[in-house]
């Protein structure tokens, strides 16, 4: 019995060694996947309204806000986003080649701050509150000098546009913690997914919506 109890922490070291060469080398894999192939920009062509230089896209959620709501958007601008992270993320420059790619990079930018607060989640509930908290807190948008990439988004032209361009993006804001956190806790047994933690600490375009260094 005693010689069992020795064994059993050298078991968990050897467990906890295993677990964390299997992160590098998945992250290892997706890095070099990154650079050898161009970032994802958005296929979405169609929209109607913009503001500053961003696309008021359509998307499938319940949050209020400007964006008009199509429940049966087969894959919106969030879809898109986070289909594409886990390559784009590796990337510290990015070529802006429309407005939507614009509103892509924000939400890409934003699933980071999102994947930061659910690696501190037990579970899935835990996680949507979270989520709602981050979403409604005070934030920055394009002008004010917390925004990380003023010099490729446009200013509002005046209060009434500063409005609509909040709303807009809390209502993005909102719809994706919804969809990062059902993502993180996908699996039956309840517990974070590790493949999509992995990634809370990359920086995409080498930038961060929470200020420099968090």
């Amino acid at each position: 019995l005693s010689k069992q109890l020795k064994k059993r922490p050298l078991q968990t070291e050897a467990f906890a060694l295993v677990f964390l060469v299997t992160i590098i080398k998945y992250i290892s894999i997706v890095k070099k996947t990154a650079f050898t192939m161009p970032a994802y920009h958005s296929q979405i062509k169609d929209y109607s309204q913009s503001v500053g230089n961003m696309a008021i896209l359509p998307i499938r959620t319940q949050a209020r806000g400007p964006a008009p709501v199509n429940a049966s958007l087969e894959q919106d601008i969030i879809d898109e986003t986070l289909y594409y992270f886990k390559a784009n993320v590796f990337f510290r420059t990015y070529e802006i080649k429309s407005e939507v790619d614009r509103v892509l990079i924000y939400i890409t930018l934003y699933v980071t701050e999102c994947l930061k607060k659910l690696q501190r989640c037990a579970n899935k509930n835990q996680g949507l509150q979270e989520m709602y908290t981050l979403a409604i807190s005070r934030f920055d948008i394009p002008g004010e000098a917390g925004f990380p990439l003023n010099a490729v988004y446009a200013r509002p032209n005046s209060p009434g546009e500063a409005d609509l361009m909040r709303q807009y993006l809390q209502q993005l804001r909102q719809e994706v913690g919804i969809r990062v956190c059902e993502r993180v806790f996908s699996g039956e047994d309840g517990k974070p997914n590790k493949w999509w933690l992995c990634f809370a600490k990359k920086k995409f375009m080498d930038k961060s919506l929470s200020g420099p260094g968090q």
